[in-house]
């Protein structure tokens, strides 16, 4: 009974997401509004069948959900005479609501949590490396396996591509505010993991079910607010289920695509070739479920992270006298002024934008990686999870946005083709090659392997909460569906993409933030209880156990 009602609060919510920007849609065709679409000149010959999806993905989905999702802060659809928002306006800049939330999300619950992200972090090594792992602990896999499945995830297109895409378009400073928000997006990510480690459902198999549609429905439930986390739960899953065919899936494929084509020039005429070979390769590791994932995360990503971070170490080395002045660039322009504040705030905007994009703090995805974890106790996973936005955007992204700015590609008018058109990765690809001639071939390979793994863990993600709306048969047609969008992203242009992943997964951020402000009165409670524990050393050591 209960599966019928959550299916169908699931269409209702599924035709919401279709009518309501449909209706958008009319608006923009009257005021003219479209997001950038390939151009046919005069004369030119019909769009074959590739410009074709490209055109329809872009005007029946991404435009209009542009105007749903990403209402502006302050101004819904009305503009000014001179076609500005009203933020735009008196700001200078457009502020999506979406952005202000997860940032003052993370701001409260920092707070909230006595800033757990700065005095748990050796813990959190301690349990990451081993030390507290229970083999008869209640879960699918180790504290090592959940992060490095959840950093599969968010290690990605996101730090090569996105960290170029936002300096590109914000300037240097962009990359001070993804730091920002990494860091106090780390208490974001420990608040949800604890909460999907408390309210995770495992069944006679002990296959794990856990995330946001877990703890809002069954968390909120407790608080006598049951009708609300069931429409959130619903929500959030339709949103991470989109999300997972957009960031987690087609995102990837055509960001990798661009840095590809640059090594086999086959590929820009018959790009298709590169999704079904990506569609044979991730159709092999997703069928297995949780467990092959996590396997081959663990030894996917620290060997991808390691030749990634190796590299840009050793281009900031050569150019060690430049990185003084690029902080000093970084720090400069994140606090610019110019244009009515308009100068500060939008370049503040593309970074907390294109962080939480990277390591996904606050949208509630690596919750449900992190409740497959084998612990008693919640906030010890809670704990490791935190570790994720630290590695991903405070680590990897600062290097990327190091080497971008010290090559001084983000503002050479040679790339500026790259930046208009969102291909962040071939921009990247650019900086690391005009110090080190051979890196493009290693980052073609890197971002090809750095997708794949993202792919795969994404996949789990989406189905989870696909099975969460429509029962545990309905895998194989979920991981049916994933595939045909890993298809899609071949030919797909990246502007296209680009919208329509962060209309998804920043959009998740809505139920999620809220369901965490709810409930952190209980993760604190966890926490001190816990915490109490460990200091006190009551937790045993198990460093020695083979």
């Amino acid at each position: 009974m209960r599966l019928r009602i959550l299916s169908c609060l699931s269409l209702l919510a599924a035709l919401g997401v279709v009518c309501l920007p449909m209706a958008a849609l009319a608006q923009h065709a009257e005021q003219g509004e479209e997001v950038q679409q390939p151009e046919t000149a005069p004369g030119a010959e019909a769009l074959d069948w590739q410009e074709n999806v490209d055109s329809w993905f872009g005007k029946t989905l991404v435009t209009p959900l542009v105007k749903v999702l990403f209402y502006d802060f302050g101004t819904g659809p009305r503009s000014n005479e001179q076609g500005k928002t009203v933020s735009e306006g008196w700001l200078g800049t457009s502020v999506p609501f979406v952005v202000v939330w997860l940032m003052l999300g993370a701001i409260f619950l920092t707070l909230r949590m006595g800033f757990i992200n700065l005095r748990g972090f050796w813990h959190a090594l301690r349990v990451t490396k081993g030390d507290y792992d229970n083999p008869d602990d209640v879960g699918e896999v180790t504290h090592f396996q959940a992060l490095a499945s959840a950093l599969s995830a968010t290690i990605g297109l996101g730090n090569i591509a996105g960290v170029a895409i936002a300096v590109g378009t914000g300037g240097p400073g962009a990359v001070f505010w993804m730091i920002l928000a990494g860091f106090f997006g780390m208490t974001s990510k420990f608040v949800e993991c604890t909460l999907a480690q408390t309210y995770r459902h495992v069944d006679h198999d002990g296959r794990v079910s856990g995330g946001p549609m877990r703890y809002l429905s069954d968390g909120l439930k407790e608080m006598g607010l049951g009708a609300l986390g069931s429409v959130m739960a619903v929500f959030f899953a339709v949103l991470c289920v989109g999300g997972s065919f957009g960031g987690g899936c087609a995102f990837q494929v055509v960001q990798s695509l661009g840095v590809l084509k640059e090594q086999v020039p086959l590929l820009a005429e018959h790009s298709w070739v590169y999704g079904a070979v990506m569609v044979f390769l991730v159709g092999i590791v997703i069928i297995g479920g949780i467990r092959r994932i996590a396997a081959t995360a663990e030894k996917l990503v620290p060997a991808m992270c390691i030749v990634y971070v190796a590299t840009a170490i050793a281009i900031l080395v050569l150019n060690h006298d430049k990185i003084g002045w690029a902080f000093n660039q970084i720090f400069s322009e994140a606090f610019q002024m110019e244009s009515a504040f308009g100068g500060l705030l939008g370049v503040m905007v593309v970074g907390i934008k294109r962080a939480a994009f990277s390591n996904e703090a606050g949208i509630g995805s690596a919750a449900i990686a992190h409740s497959a974890a084998k612990t008693n106790y919640p906030a010890r996973e809670g704990v490791v999870a935190m570790l994720g936005p630290f590695i991903d955007t405070v680590v990897i992204c600062t290097m990327t946005g190091l080497v971008i700015v010290i090559t001084g590609a983000y503002n050479n008018p040679e790339y500026a083709d790259l930046i208009a058109s969102d291909q962040g990765a071939t921009l990247t690809s650019k900086a690391f090659g005009s110090v080190m001639s051979w890196f493009p071939q290693v980052l073609a390979v890197a971002a090809t392997l750095f997708a794949y793994s993202t792919m795969i863990s994404w996949s789990y993600y989406g189905e989870r909460c696909f099975t969460y709306l429509f029962g545990q048969r309905s895998s194989m047609v979920y991981r049916i569906i994933f595939l045909v969008f890993v298809f899609l992203g071949s030919v797909v242009t990246a502007t296209n993409i680009l919208v329509f992943s962060d209309l998804m997964i920043l959009s998740m951020a809505l139920p999620n933030i809220l369901g965490l402000l709810l409930m952190s009165g209980k993760v604190r409670k966890a926490l001190d209880e816990y915490w109490a524990g460990y200091k006190k050393g009551e937790y045993p050591i198990y460093e020695r156990i083979e």
